[in-house]
Parts: C-alpha cells; structure tokens; sequence
C-alpha cells in the first residue's frame, strides 16, 4: 500500500454551489447495480439521475472490459432482459452452462445507453460525488465534480452503487474493508482484450486448465501475477479475454495504490503478449486493448440493517426479504504475492443463500439505499455474492424499495422487506 502523508493542509474557502436539479431518486454508480437501480426506480415513474465517474455506462462491465457475467442462473428481471436484448444483437455466448455467459463489450455500451434514455433516466457521464450535504439522518443533496466544477443535485432518495461505498463514506456511514483477522485484501486485476489466441487455448473452464496455462506459460518463462491465468473466447469470433494480472494491496480509498497497479498491470500485460508472440502458434496474437478501469475486488462493506455473514452463506440462509438467490461459490483470489495458488474458497463451501433485503439499507441514514459490492456483508459473504449478476439483482430491489419509501415519505428501513422479496419473485428472480 502505498501511503502519501500530507506534506501540509490549506484552508480552502468557502463557495456556494448551485444546485442544478431535483430528482426522486438519485444513483451513484452506472456500472452493473446502478443500471439496475436506475431502470427499477424509473420504471415505478421517479424521476431519476445516474451519475458515473466514467466515460460509459457499465461500470466494470464495459470500463473494465469484464465481458463475463457469472451466477446468472435464477435471475430474472433487468438482468435477464439484458441477455435477451444482447442476445438479440447476437453479442452474447453462455459458457460451459446456464449459470454464467460472456458478451461483447461494446455492444453492451451502447445498450446500457439505450436502455436508460428510452426509460427517461438523465444521465451524467465524467461525474464524481466530491461531498454529501445531509439534514439530520437524511442527505440533503449531493455535490459532484467535473470538468464543469461542482454542482448540487438534490433527491428523495440516494442509492450506493460505486462499488466501493464512496457516497455512504461521505454520509457518514460505518464501513469495514479486508480480512477480519489480517485485515489483508484480495487483489484488483486488469483484463485484457486479444485476437490470434491459438485454438487450443480458447477454452479454461476449470481451475485445473487455468493452471495447466500458467505450468505452460512457465515452461517459456513468463510468471505470470496471477497464479490461475485465463483466457476465454468472446462472441466476436477471433476476440478473446486474457486474464493473468494479480494487483495486491491496492485499497479503493487510495488513488496512488490505484494508479501505481493500474501502470503495472498493463506493463505486465504487454510483456506478457510480447513474449508469446514469439513462441511457435503464437505469432498471430494481438493485444486489441486495454481496459481504462481496472478490477477492484474490495472496496468498503457498508455496515446495514443487517450483516449478510459466514454462517448464513454455511448454512443457505433463507429470509423473508430475500431479494435474490446466491448460487457463487467462496471466491478468494490470493492476497500476498508469494502465494502459490491464484483463487480458492479458504476451506469454505456454501448453500445457495439468500441476500435480504436488509442487507441493502444503509445504517444511520434514512434515505440511503445500497447495492452492488458494497452491501452489508463480512469478508466471506462478500467474496461470494460481490459477483455482478448479484450487483444487479440488488439494484433492482433497492431501485423499487425507492419508490416505495418516497410514495409512502417514509426511510428505506420502513419499507417491507417481505414486498420486496415478493416483487423480486414476480420480476422472475429464483428465491
């Protein structure tokens, strides 16, 4: 971790900030529990504003080039029509079964983009929340920066979607990050896109494939970060993902640890490519692109009404706010660097497990909802449902729970968890 002490402190002065809109719903975060948040919320007739530190819509899915989605089996709503409407445009490819797919990026951009302005959602794009304006335990407005400046945009109700729990660390909100024992956290990773992946390496479904990939990759002397390296074949023909970059220590609070691994892994990424290229059935490959954000598995677990935890994922914990069911395994990818293994579940095994709706409601802030990675869970549930079908499935929860505390003028806390649960199971979410 790399720590940049303040070398000294000015005072900065005091200015009035317009605020420039009023919204039911405000969402922070456009990747995959933001879209879903926003599309929910504006389909119950908010009025509602998507805002997104990045270029696109799509977060992860599009900025960073994920081109999987995982534990898709169960769900429904958003996330099923997305598929469909993917699938329509044949950019979309299910891999080894039902429960996980892979798609185009790009035709997934212009997607997202579709979606939320035929649903009537405002969107900014290049748009970062700098600081929370809060009246009492409720937030007031929001106020972002940009190349324009700061602006206000004042709501009914705020939703988390930045992955790493900017907005409810601005409110106030408690939040705890790591390992509960080392405190360590797992790795952030940058994928790649390439083409001229020779035929017999297009396919590393299993653990064991990957690492037969990385005993070859030795045998040419590349080692790589990543002690699971993947590549996996993308709709497009000839297009495929390379994943062999391990990022540690890399806290999602600190915008130098996130600089310094961006730099490295794609340095890694280019003299990784560079080096196959000789190798014979290999001269043919092409790095076609790198992604701008790279993958932070952490960032900061909000704590919620409730703390989705080890013994509930242990034991397929039920509830009856459950939002959607949780079929992922314990994913904890290697977190020091002399760590011979690249992923594994820590001894763990799980049940298919519900995550509540309480989960999603942010502790000490009425009008707070949240969704994606940062829900209320400890490190273990977390390395399960932090996957981003689950993403979308709690902002799609959230964004109704939305529209039910504003018709009502009650907190989020107020609204029924069990309506919600039951809204989900109509929207064709498996519970």
């Amino acid at each position: 971790m790399l720590v940049r002490e303040p070398e000294h402190f000015v005072q900065e002065q005091g200015r009035e900030v317009a605020i420039v809109g009023d919204y039911d719903v405000v969402v922070c975060g456009g990747g995959p529990a933001g879209i879903a948040a926003a599309l929910s919320a504006a389909g119950q007739g908010m009025r509602v504003m998507l805002l997104d530190a990045g270029g696109c819509l799509g977060g992860i899915w599009t900025s960073g080039c994920l081109s999987v989605i995982l534990d898709v089996e169960g769900k429904g709503g958003i996330l099923a029509m997305i598929k469909s409407r993917l699938a329509a445009l044949t950019a979309v490819l299910p891999r080894g079964n039902n429960a996980n797919f892979v798609y185009d990026v790009e035709a997934l951009k212009a997607l997202l983009e579709e979606l939320c302005t035929e649903a009537g959602i405002e969107i900014l794009l290049h748009t970062r929340v700098a600081a929370v304006l809060k009246e009492g335990s409720r937030i007031h407005a929001v106020i972002t920066e940009s190349s324009q400046g700061r602006m206000g945009i004042s709501g009914k109700a705020f939703i988390d979607c930045t992955g790493n729990g900017d907005l409810a660390a601005q409110a106030g909100c408690a939040f705890k990050v790591g390992h509960p024992d080392t405190g360590l956290i797992q790795p952030a990773s940058m994928l790649a896109l390439v083409s001229g992946v020779p035929d017999a390496f297009r396919q590393m479904q299993t653990y064991e494939k990957k690492r037969e990939f990385n005993d070859f990759l030795s045998t040419i002397g590349i080692v790589p970060s990543n002690k699971a390296p993947t590549i996996i074949e993308l709709p497009w023909s000839g297009l495929c993902i390379l994943s062999v970059n391990h990022q540690f220590h890399v806290h999602s609070d600190n915008i130098f640890d996130i600089t310094q691994a961006t730099i490295s892994a794609r340095k890694e990424i280019n003299a990784i490519v560079r080096t196959l290229r000789e190798k014979a059935g290999w001269y043919e490959l092409r790095l076609v692109t790198t992604p701008d954000q790279i993958g932070l598995r952490e960032g900061r677990r909000i704590e919620g009404a409730y703390n989705l935890n080890l013994a509930d994922i242990m034991s397929g914990q039920t509830f009856e706010d459950g939002v959607c069911l949780v079929k992922f395994k314990v994913d904890i990818h290697a977190m020091e660097p002399g760590q011979s293994h690249g992923y594994g579940n820590g001894g763990i095994v799980t049940q298919p497990y519900q995550i509540p709706y309480r989960s999603l409601v942010a502790d000490g802030v009425d009008n707070l909802g949240l969704a994606g990675r940062c829900i209320s869970g400890d490190f273990y549930a977390h390395a399960s449902y932090r996957v981003t079908s689950n993403a979308v499935a709690t902002g799609e929860a959230i964004g109704f729970a939305a529209s039910k505390a504003i018709a009502s003028g009650s907190s989020f806390r107020a609204v029924s968890g069990a309506e919600i649960s039951l809204e989900m199971s109509r929207r064709g979410y498996q519970l």
